[in-house]
């Protein structure tokens, strides 16, 4: 299985869909806080290219928000990649 990583916020909205979504689908994910730490999340935008949050990755790949994670389960393609069935380029 590939490691899930959520970088987010406590109250974002998004944030709170994000992890409803991994947990509905049964996908154990590592929930990494950026409220506090500005340090952390200034590194986690630059290696995003985004100013948003939350943003997810699975394995080495940058899924990217919210948006993008419920495509990746609504192209069916969410659980394959976080079980290590199936690489995207």
């Amino acid at each position: 299985m590939s490691e899930v990583v959520l970088y987010g916020t406590r109250f974002c909205p998004f944030c709170t869909a994000a992890r409803r979504l991994l947990s509905a689908k049964g996908i154990n994910y590592q929930d990494i806080a950026l409220d506090s730490n500005p340090e952390l999340r200034a590194k986690v935008m630059a290696k995003s290219s985004r100013n948003t949050v939350p943003q997810i990755w699975i394995g080495e790949l940058h899924v990217g928000g919210y948006t993008d994670l419920r495509e990746l389960e609504l192209e069916g393609e969410l659980e394959a990649l976080a079980n290590n069935r199936v690489e995207l380029p």
